[in-house]
């Protein structure tokens, strides 16, 4: 059930990344939609099927506690996965230019997406 989760994880991240870049295009007057990803994402995103396993140790506690749990461990991820890339000059993303970014591989700013981000992958992963 791992595999698959991760596989679904993935995707919908891939998904959800391609509708925000093209948010972003049009937000900046890009009426084509452009949306981006890469391939480093996928393994990123399928990350996500740990939610799993942590829904259930803190799955009694208020949506709004859970969505902050997710929202720092996806940050936690995306630093850990960021730095790494960018070491190598692999990184797809550069938040340089954001005045609450660390490293240029998070924002802070981003945390409340993330919580959401979180809360929609435990929706997935605990579907069954």
């Amino acid at each position: 059930m791992f595999r698959k989760n991760f596989l679904i994880c993935g995707l919908t991240g891939w998904c959800i990344e391609i509708i925000f870049t093209s948010l972003g295009a049009f937000l900046r007057g890009d009426l084509r939609l452009i949306g981006q990803t890469s391939l480093w994402m996928f393994p990123i995103y399928g990350l996500a099927a740990f939610i799993k396993p942590l829904y259930e140790i803190i799955k009694k506690l208020p949506l709004l506690l859970r969505g902050g749990i997710y929202s720092l461990g996806i940050l936690a991820c995306e630093y850990a996965s960021g730095m790494l890339l960018k070491k190598h000059h692999l990184c797809p993303w550069d938040y340089s230019n954001s005045p609450t970014n660390i490293n240029g591989v998070i924002r802070l700013d981003y945390a409340p997406l993330w919580a959401l981000a979180g809360l929609l992958f435990e929706r997935i992963v605990t579907r069954d």
